[in-house]
């Protein structure tokens, strides 16, 4: 296809280039993203083609308006009208008509290119509407309304109500489908033209069918009442053209478990787990127990539990500490209050023995000073003493005890009296 021509004076890139640009984007994004299965698992090619011909629409109403502002209504108009049929206006419609993401539809874009011009520029006066044109005459992937499959055949029941009405042609308007009809509920045959069992015909004329229920026993009936009924729906019985519910638990109809037991239900029955009692059973409880079960006794028609701990002759539970706590059909055996099970044995339960305390783990702060007093007290006595004998390295030790000495306590004397007055004391 040769390039459009450009119209005199007018600049930027021609609709050739755009569509280039689109489609070597839409080149890349399927070659990173496209899927070999999409055809069979994903997007329909006519959904697609459909959702591209309503994105143009779009286009064309969001652009109808726009054009080549001015003060002159006459001039307006001329301008407006140019831009009514442009190229500039094409780009525009043709820049928002798929989304960034929309793989299928900017591959089918690029497929349509030469349609899109051709339509716009000599065939939109002719053929008005664009999906027509576009979608099922020239690429031909969708048919008619009421047309189905690649030659685009009649629907059952006719194009122009297809299934009479009450269902939908399968393939309707694309180029796939069997053209079968899949009924609305309440209707059937071939043609969606009769109602469905459970249904009867409520009203009927040359070209329309409705069908309304049936009561709810009847598969097949004349009205709504339930002396209407001309068959019966499984788990009815017919009597005089009424549906009587089968009672299946007083038959051998049901079919339960045995330890369960039968419900009757309208239209079929339910089958229920028997008390923990019993050991098959009638009904529900331990008064309809055919037989007890292990850890229950009869009383009558009842199976009550057996309370072993109370009856045994001997202890059941021999453990050091252990107790018998009773159970709903059996017991166990528990450690008795105060004690827990350590290691499978029943042990008393108090915290673990805290460590022995130290020499001077009791001895507060206060008594820590008078007891370092004391200490440094006897050192320099010691040291006076042998001071006072003249010997010149014990004088020396004295003389730096004492000093350490006060200066330990004039430091800890400044801290408290300046501790003292930050407090206000």
């Amino acid at each position: 296809m040769a390039p459009l021509p450009r119209s005199p004076g007018r600049g930027g890139p021609g609709l050739g280039a755009a569509l280039l640009g689109a489609a070597l984007l839409a080149g890349v994004l399927l070659a990173v993203h496209a899927d070999p299965d999409s055809h069979r698992d994903g997007a329909e090619p006519c959904r697609t083609c459909r959702g591209l011909a309503d994105s143009f629409i779009r286009g064309l109403e969001r652009t109808e308006h726009e054009g080549f502002g001015g003060g002159n209504t006459a001039w307006e108009e001329e301008k407006l009208s140019k831009y009514q049929h442009s190229e500039t206006r094409l780009l525009e419609v043709l820049e928002g008509v798929c989304a960034p993401s929309d793989f299928a539809c900017h591959q089918l874009l690029e497929r349509s290119e030469e349609h899109v011009e051709q339509w716009w520029f000599h065939e939109q006066q002719q053929h008005p509407d664009f999906f027509q044109w576009l979608c099922v005459d020239s690429l031909m992937l969708c048919c008619p309304p009421g047309t189905y499959g690649p030659d685009c055949r009649s629907c059952a029941g006719g194009p122009q109500q297809p299934c009479s009405g009450n269902g939908r042609c399968d393939g309707d308007g694309t180029r796939r489908g069997t053209g079968l009809c899949v009924c609305s509920p309440g209707y059937g045959g071939p043609f969606c033209a009769e109602c469905g069992d459970g249904y009867y015909e409520a009203s009927r004329n040359k070209s329309h069918l409705v069908c309304a229920e049936c009561y709810q026993a009847c598969g097949r009936c004349t009205g709504p009442e339930d002396s209407s009924c001309l068959r019966c729906k499984r788990g009815w019985v017919l009597h005089e053209h009424r549906c009587i519910d089968i009672d299946e638990c007083g038959t051998e109809m049901a079919h339960c478990r045995a330890n369960q037991y039968c419900v009757n239900t309208e239209g079929s029955y339910e089958c229920r787990d028997c008390s923990t009692a019993c050991i098959g059973c009638m009904g529900a409880g331990p008064a309809r127990c055919k037989k007890c079960n292990k850890g229950y006794w009869r009383d009558g028609a009842k199976c009550l539990d057996v309370d072993e701990c109370a009856s045994a002759e001997e202890p059941v539970c021999t453990g050091v500490q252990e107790v018998c706590e009773n159970t709903e059909g059996s017991y166990r055996c528990v450690c008795a209050q105060g004690h827990v099970r350590r290691d499978g044995q029943c042990v008393e339960d108090k915290p673990p023995d805290a460590p022995e305390k130290g020499f001077f783990d009791d001895v507060t702060d206060d008594e820590v000073v008078v007891l370092q007093q004391m200490f440094f007290g006897v050192m320099i006595c010691a040291l006076a003493t042998l001071a006072a004998k003249g010997d010149m390295v014990f004088t020396a030790i004295f003389i730096g005890a004492v000093a350490a000495m006060a200066g330990y306590w004039l430091s800890d004397r400044s801290d408290r009296v300046l501790d003292g007055f930050m407090k206000g004391r």
